[in-house]
């Protein structure tokens, strides 16, 4: 597949169109305004062959070591021009949203470009997911305009924070500070025994930054932790219930069990949903499977639709 990347398509500034089976989906990336007309139902013929979201880990490079991370350490980085070809499909069939990860994308030497691209040249909606402690005053120049929204990794605060991401816990405010003057943000926050008592000090903190969102992420096993106990799961459900902050919560959509969520688009599930590629240049249903499909020289459809018939199997 080739494509003309001289001049942004005519759409790169208009409402993204998304036909599912729930509706038409509008979303204006430069607002963050989602509208769902549920009157009108599409037929499957119809629906828009790309996810909603999709996560791209650009690199399994990280200059931290925390115990829980579930990312793969063998090392590994996607081609720029890959990257571009594939942003390209995921906007023109129906995609609203991409983010970045990896590792940590702000070691993927690329970035700039990357996120420049997809600003101008579709209508993806541009996310990062960062641990912040890179993000100089000269790396947030560039990026400046080119994200829509970024997401800051906070396991924890004060001791609890550096203890799991050896890290300066004052130094990582005062990085989303410098952020925030620049760009809407979010706190991720992984849920384990050691940072559940500190979820209401990191909710007050993160509303007197004005965080947009506070996503909870469960601890997922690995080789070597087996993740978020029982007990953790019954404290976090109880706290999520009993929440009456400003701050609004969220969780990823594989850790919902037990949590009581609402979810908007409920007739929109799975691989029309979201899908993960992972920094060998592999799709996969979510970023904690260890198998997926190489996205080959056919192209990221084509490998969505090879996906999607394993999953079936």
């Amino acid at each position: 597949m080739s494509a003309n990347f001289q001049n942004p398509p005519s759409g790169a500034t208009r409402i993204k169109v998304r036909k599912t089976a729930g509706g038409i989906h509008l979303f204006n990336r430069a607002t963050g305004t989602n509208v769902l007309i549920d009157e009108i139902r599409p037929s499957p013929a119809n629906f828009s062959r790309a996810p909603r979201q999709v996560s791209i880990a650009l690199t399994n490079t990280c200059d931290l070591s925390c115990e829980y991370c579930y990312a793969p350490k063998s090392p590994a980085n996607l081609p720029l021009e890959d990257l571009k070809r594939w942003l390209w499909d995921l906007d023109e069939h129906g995609s609203i949203g991409i983010g970045f990860g990896g590792g940590e994308p702000t070691l993927y030497p690329a970035l700039p470009e990357v996120c420049e691209f997809a600003t101008r040249y579709t209508n993806l909606a541009v996310t990062i997911t960062t641990h912040a402690h890179r993000l100089s005053a000269k790396l947030l120049r560039t990026l400046e305009g080119n994200i829509n929204f970024a997401r800051v990794s906070m396991d924890g605060v004060g001791s609890t924070y550096e203890a799991n991401r050896g890290r300066s816990f004052d130094n990582l405010i005062g990085r989303i500070k410098d952020l925030s003057s620049l760009v809407p943000f979010g706190i991720n926050f992984v849920v384990n025994s050691d940072t559940i008592s500190d979820l209401d000090t990191a909710i007050d903190l993160a509303s007197k930054m004005d965080a947009r969102e506070f996503l909870l992420l469960p601890e997922q096993a690995t080789s070597s932790r087996r993740g978020m106990d029982e007990d953790t799961r019954r404290m976090l459900t109880t706290w999520v219930e009993g929440y009456t902050g400003t701050v609004p919560l969220s969780v990823s959509e594989g850790d919902t069990d037990g949590l009581p969520t609402c979810n908007p688009l409920p007739l929109e599930t799975g691989l029309a949903a979201f899908v993960h590629i992972d920094a060998a240049g592999n799709l996969k249903r979510t970023s904690y499977d260890r198998l997926g499909v190489e996205i080959s020289q056919t192209g990221i459809i084509a490998a969505l639709e090879q996906l999607k018939k394993e999953s079936e199997i």
